[in-house]
């Protein structure tokens, strides 16, 4: 990384959006990272930003264990924004004043801009925003001016153009907010006088050098799932290992239809890697027989993978790396981040370090979104048939079943996932929506099948449109494409007499069921 890049730094509070912020930077094509708020201020000082962001987080700043940072911070001659909790915690160290609210707000506010400000620049008078939170800022900092209000936030945005410090009550990273990527554009290129510097090929010709030099001519092992994580991941670091990266495709039974055959084929003949087929399904099933909580699911299907992959690394000699596809949602979701945000689920592919083989982890992805990670397969040959695939869970299809897992129940929902599938990419839309998919649900219903009265499962269909995973609306599907669904799938299907659609958004709900 040249020492002329413009960067901005982003102290993270604990905010399940912190690394929403990050991707929105780096769509601007700026550089940025991202330090726990507890970082040594020399650490903070060494990045030497053009700019520093405070992310939200679920605290109050009176909290006992409230996450804060040194006052010492804002002494930094660069430009701050604040956004949610992290205006309140500027606002509280600079003499402000910060109270609960007596309705916490979550959702769509209407902002109005009463005073002219350069964050607020293109986006008019008023503006939908999105916000979450629990307190309110009663009185702010000296020095300090409000440029802009909702109808139940006096202060919803604040600004000390003299320190050049800024603050945002709401949430500008989120797609909710409709003049979101302006704000922040705003704040990178009018206030922080950034420049759109940073590409993702200078990254993938950096994490090729980081790969080399740190492997060293030793060998890595990398554990395959036929997804765009890992894939992308394995053939990041076979470009700067060649024939001394070895992977393992564990088959767990979880799979769609043909997709093992098909991913193998891929890895093989289009991307020159060096593949092991383990075909442990029916290990998996009898692991999951009489398991119905989803965590305990994941939790099994994760231990168990790491046991079989364990035994397969165990064969081959010299190994001391692990690659792994972790992108930055996983770690978001899986683990409290920096000690401050919640954990939602497990992620297989996060803490599951075979630590009897004693390997160092190899993580090219980990600071990545998905999109980021399509453009960088498609630039360094992986297929579309990979790339444009959308994301399917490390659990397969066991999340998508409601309850217990056995191979009847599998293969109803394989044949289900097959008809959506076929049907979705028949309409033009396998790439424009972010998934779709079908949840086999434990409840019967009571049908009128052949002029008899039926008693049978659901059916329960899921298509979302998202950036990043990270936040989601339902598609608004066309009402023919759900009725040859629903028609197809009760038609082809023993056992099934009833389909639903899905149409709850992420937030409140999560994309999969499980």
């Amino acid at each position: 990384m040249k020492k002329s890049r413009s960067k901005i730094l982003i102290i993270d509070f604990g905010s399940q959006y912190t690394q929403l912020i990050a991707r929105k930077i780096r769509e601007s094509k700026v550089y940025c990272e991202i330090y726990p708020f507890n970082s040594p201020l020399d650490k903070i000082k060494d990045f030497n930003a053009d700019g520093i962001i405070l992310s939200g987080g679920p605290s109050s700043v009176y909290d006992k264990d409230a996450p804060v940072v040194s006052k010492e911070i804002f002494k930094l001659e660069v430009p701050f924004l604040g956004i949610c909790y992290g205006m309140q915690i500027m606002a509280h160290l600079l003499g402000g004043e910060v109270m609960p609210a007596k309705n916490r707000e979550y959702g769509h506010s209407n902002l109005k801009i009463i005073k002219e400000s350069k964050l607020f620049k293109g986006c008019g008078k008023s503006s939908r925003v999105w916000m979450s939170h629990g307190d309110i800022i009663v009185k702010i900092p000296h020095s300090f001016t409000v440029t802009a209000q909702t109808e139940t936030c006096d202060a919803a945005s604040f600004e000390s153009r003299e320190k050049k410090m800024y603050g945002l009550q709401f949430h500008p990273e989120v797609i909710h907010t409709a003049c979101g990527t302006t704000i922040l554009n705003n704040f990178l290129f009018d206030i922080a006088k950034v420049k759109g510097d940073w590409e993702l090929n200078d990254f993938i010709s950096g994490k090729v050098g980081e790969i080399k030099e740190a492997v060293s001519g030793k060998m890595a092992i990398c554990a395959l799932s036929g997804g765009v994580d890992s894939t992308v991941a394995a053939v990041l670091t076979n470009l700067a290992i060649k024939d001394r990266l070895k992977c393992i495709f564990v088959d767990n039974g979880l799979l769609r239809e043909t997709e093992a055959n098909s991913v193998m084929k891929y890895y093989r003949e289009n991307l020159n890697l060096h593949v092991k087929l383990v075909n442990a399904s029916g290990l998996f099933l009898k692991e999951l027989k009489g398991v119905a909580d989803p965590e305990r699911k994941r939790k099994i299907i994760g231990k168990l993978f790491i046991k079989i992959f364990e035994k397969e690394a165990e064969k081959i000699k010299g190994v001391n790396f692990l690659v792994q596809g972790t992108l930055y949602p996983d770690v978001i979701e899986s683990v409290k981040v920096f000690g401050a945000s919640s954990i939602i689920k497990s992620h297989h592919n996060v803490g599951g370090l075979p630590k009897k083989l004693n390997l160092k982890l190899i993580e090219p992805l980990r600071e990545l979104f998905k999109d980021e990670v399509r453009i960088i397969g498609k630039n360094i040959g992986v297929p579309d048939e990979i790339i444009k695939r959308q994301p399917f869970p490390g659990p397969g299809l066991a999340i998508r079943i409601i309850g217990e897992v056995d191979k009847r129940r599998l293969d109803v929902l394989r044949k289900a996932d097959a008809i959506v599938t076929e049907e979705i990419k028949k309409a033009g839309l396998y790439d424009k929506v972010w998934q779709s998919f079908p949840v086999l649900v434990p409840v019967k219903t009571v049908g009128v099948m052949g002029d008899k009265r039926s008693y049978e499962s659901l059916i329960a269909l899921r298509a979302v449109t998202s950036a990043d995973g990270m936040t989601a609306d339902f598609a608004k599907l066309d009402y023919d494409i759900l009725r040859t669904c629903s028609s197809r799938i009760i038609s082809e299907i023993k056992g099934i007499n009833r389909v639903v659609y899905d149409i709850t958004s992420k937030p409140p709900s999560t994309i999969e069921w499980e």
